[in-house]
């Protein structure tokens, strides 16, 4: 089966709506992916890619990642890719069957993949809520930093770039703001050391990115 005929029929669809007022405590905010920004032909790439690499990586234990939205927030699929990645074993139960002791798992199992990336707790875009709870774009996050790091050489599609709507529920209803997330690299140069990027928005057109050399 081509690359592309198997990606397709691993990606399960999910439609989800705007959360509403019911759905969102009052203070709280959660980032929603448009339609329009979900059918990014780089958007989806993006997954194609990091999904091709994660089957690949556990062909030998025989598991298959069918959604990267659906399959990734209970730690088993982190679990055992990054003991291959690392070669270091975790010392946590193998099936987490209920809600509390998968979010257990996934806390254990975060915890040593932030020490592998050596990454600061402030300039993480992913937690243990996020990924629990299976917020896409966390997810892709944590996915993309994973690879970067372990797999410099994955040919990550550059310069993806969604937009982004984030609800607030306020004690006057759900307010909403966009903005634009930036998931990959602006730059193919993946050896550039220290730089950074900046992305603006214009209404709700992204403007690009602008590289500063650290």
């Amino acid at each position: 089966m081509e690359s592309e005929s198997l990606y397709n029929l691993l990606q399960l669809p999910k439609v989800t709506g705007p959360p509403t007022e019911e759905e969102l405590p009052q203070g709280e905010k959660k980032k929603y992916l448009p339609p329009t920004s979900r059918q990014d032909p780089k958007f989806e790439e993006l997954q194609k890619v990091l999904m091709e690499w994660i089957n690949a990586k556990l062909l030998p234990e025989h598991i298959v990642v069918r959604s990267l939205e659906e399959d990734i927030f209970d730690g088993l699929i982190l679990h055992h890719l990054f003991q291959i990645l690392t070669g270091l074993k975790l010392e946590v139960e193998e099936m987490a069957l209920t809600a509390p002791s998968q979010r257990r798992k996934l806390e254990v199992v975060l915890e040593a993949i932030n020490h592998s990336l050596q990454v600061e707790e402030r300039q993480l875009k992913w937690s243990v809520g996020t990924i629990f709870n299976k917020d896409l774009l966390a997810t892709l996050h944590l996915l993309v930093a994973l690879a970067n790091h372990f797999q410099p050489d994955l040919p990550l599609p550059t310069n993806v770039q969604v937009e982004v709507i984030t609800m607030e529920s306020t004690k006057n209803g759900l307010k909403s703001e966009k903005s634009v997330e930036q998931l990959t690299q602006c730059s193919t140069d993946k050896d550039q050391p220290a730089r950074e990027y900046y992305c603006t928005l214009r209404g709700s057109v992204p403007l690009g990115c602008v590289l500063t050399q650290m």
